[in-house]
C-alpha cells in the first residue's frame, strides 16, 4: 500500500510535464516490492519561484526534489537505510536528477491510520 508524494521543483511547467508518474510508480514500487497496482505516486509541480534556500541565489542549475513515503509499516534499522538508497536512485534516475537533490522523509507508520474504501489498514 505504500503511497509516495513527490514534490519536483521546476523551473517551467513544460519541464514537469516531461516527467511520467507511470514510469515513477513502475521504478518505486519495484523498490518497494510492491504487488500491481498497489504503490501509488501522487506528483506535484513546485514553481521554482515558490522554492528558496536561504543565503543561496534563486538561479540554481539542479533543483530538488522532495519524497514523502506512507508505508503501513515502514523498515527499521539497516533496511531503512537500504531502503532510501535505493529510493533515492531510482526517484533520481527517474526524473534526471542527482541523488544528492532527493531528499526523502518517511511518515508515521500508517496501520491504525489510513483506510482504503472503508477498510482500516492493520
Amino acid at each position: 500500500m505504500p503511497i509516495v508524494d513527490v514534490e519536483l521543483v521546476c523551473k517551467s511547467e513544460a519541464e514537469f510535464r516531461a516527467i511520467s508518474a507511470e514510469a515513477l510508480a513502475n521504478a518505486l514500487g519495484v523498490v518497494l516490492g510492491s504487488q500491481p497496482g498497489q504503490t501509488w505516486v501522487r506528483l506535484r509541480y513546485l514553481s521554482s519561484a515558490c522554492y528558496a534556500e536561504n543565503l543561496v541565489a534563486g538561479s540554481q542549475a539542479e533543483l530538488p526534489v522532495f519524497v514523502t513515503v506512507l508505508l503501513a509499516h515502514p523498515p527499521v534499522e539497516s533496511a531503512i537505510v537500504e531502503q532510501v538508497a535505493a529510493l533515492t536512485k531510482a526517484m533520481a534516475n527517474s526524473v534526471g536528477r542527482s541523488s544528492e537533490l532527493v531528499h526523502v522523509q518517511y511518515a508515521p507508520a500508517a496501520a491504525g491510520r489510513q483506510a482504503f474504501g472503508g477498510e482500516l489498514v492493520q
